[in-house]
């Protein structure tokens, strides 16, 4: 019931496109710590951060030195006048350029805060110019905004490490760049982000809420995931299979429209099963490509949502296997020779 609370207000959020969910330093303390490597001599820019208020500068600046940095650029929406939640709004944005320049507390000087002719939408000329001047992009985006703000990313060939909905990968815009390995999961995901903090109009109850020593409201929807094209060990270690099809056949059900066998938990994953599978989309943050292929999303032959027994699973990835375990090469040659079915190597 807290979990689907939490959800609940995520879900309001969005359709009345509100973002107003700002990320802890500890989480992007806790991912960040797995990219150290790729940021030296690099720009980095926060196109969705106040200067003045935002975890994500406020990380850079203190780890500047440590990561190797060129420069950091944090760029905000409008005016908010030194709080985060302020709606007392200037129609002007702002950025702030860091260098290595020692700053009072961490946070930049007011004087030293250069205001955009318009409003500092990441969608306009002004921030795109900044985007241009940049090397790696990490934010968390509006996530009404979320295709739109990867698309851009994309266009212009920029690194990035953002965070966004767990649902995301459903959008195929951002699943194409999955199958394409453009793009794919972060290290943390789900209970792995500890939660966001919210306006004070926001509704606190369930247990995935709370208020913490500083005062700052945080709710914890536990659906939510880093989305980037920043190398990551994850995707460097294959998933660990210790099920067998064969003989378990019964546990496996074969889809009504789509040849491939249906599996609710990736632990499931037979070692000994070639063909399609149909797996859970949280698969993606274990999903190592040179181990595994991803042929499509949801839909079966005809069309339609991948069934079983004229009910549909929720939404599922298929995939195959690239490499089978030599021990069972031959046993599952001989079984699908028996019945028929075509062996993928």
């Amino acid at each position: 019931m807290a979990r689907k609370a939490s959800n609940d207000l995520l879900q309001k959020a969005k359709k009345l496109k509100n973002d107003e969910f700002y990320t802890q330093l500890v989480d992007i303390e806790s991912e960040l710590q797995y990219y150290k490597n790729h940021f030296k001599g690099k720009v980095v820019f926060c196109n969705c951060d106040d200067p003045r208020s935002s975890n994500f500068f406020r990380y850079f600046v203190s780890h500047f030195k440590e990561l190797g940095l060129k420069k950091v650029i944090a760029a905000c929406y409008k005016e908010q006048n030194w709080s985060l939640f302020d709606t007392k709004e200037n129609e002007h944005g702002y950025f702030f350029e860091y260098t290595g320049i020692e700053l009072p507390d961490s946070n930049p000087k007011t004087a030293n805060i250069v205001y955009f002719k318009g409003d500092g939408d990441f969608r306009s000329p002004e921030s795109i110019a900044l985007l241009k001047q940049s090397d790696i992009v990490v934010t968390n985006p509006p996530f009404s905004l979320f295709r739109e703000f990867v698309a851009q990313l994309i266009r212009h060939d920029k690194q990035f490490l953002i965070i966004g909905n767990i649902n995301a990968i459903t959008y195929k815009e951002i699943f194409r760049l999955i199958q394409d390995n453009k793009a794919w999961l972060g290290v943390n995901l789900g209970r792995g982000i500890s939660g966001f903090i919210v306006p004070e109009y926001y509704k606190l109850y369930g247990t995935e809420t709370k208020i913490d020593e500083f005062g700052n409201r945080i709710v914890s929807p536990n659906n939510c995931l880093w989305l980037t094209n920043l190398d990551n060990f994850i995707r460097h270690e294959d998933i660990k299979l210790t099920k067998s099809y064969y003989g378990h056949e019964q546990e496996y059900p074969i889809y009504d429209n789509y040849d491939g066998i249906n599996i609710n938990r990736t632990q499931d994953i037979p070692q000994d099963y070639s063909g399609y599978m149909g797996v859970p989309i949280t698969f993606l943050h274990k999903f190592n490509p040179r181990q595994f292929e991803i042929i499509k999303f949801r839909k079966g032959d005809d069309d339609k949502d991948l069934s079983i027994n004229g009910k549909c699973p929720y939404f599922r990835i298929i995939i195959r296997r690239k490499t089978l375990m030599p021990k069972y090469k031959e046993s599952v040659k001989k079984a699908h020779s028996m019945f028929g079915v075509m062996t993928y190597e």
